[in-house]
């Protein structure tokens, strides 16, 4: 029980290590990545390469949802903080 709890330990110590590695790059450079591993992955073909392309892609689509959900919160956030909810906002009509 002890030796996996220190596996758990290092395991999350690692991980911790590589999500601060990955915020420190720059989502536009990883961006520009996504496609050359999305082509990989679509090409099984069961190799250690092929693994890592997959987990490579999803890393980069994972920092644009971690974006996406941090902008999101944050205009949330501005809009509570000026009295304003998604359910002020005026409704479209059609002009013609």
């Amino acid at each position: 029980m002890t030796f996996r709890f220190f596996e758990g330990v290092f395991m999350e110590k690692a991980l911790e290590k590589l999500a601060e590695q990955i915020l420190s790059f720059d989502e536009a450079s990883l961006a520009n990545l996504r496609e050359k591993y999305r082509l990989r992955i679509e090409h099984f073909d069961g190799t250690k390469d092929w693994e890592k392309a997959v987990i490579i892609y999803y890393i980069i689509n994972t920092v644009s949802l971690k974006n996406t959900l941090f902008n999101e919160n944050v205009l949330k956030r501005k809009r509570e903080r000026e009295g304003k909810t998604s359910k002020d906002h005026p409704r479209l009509k059609r002009v013609k």
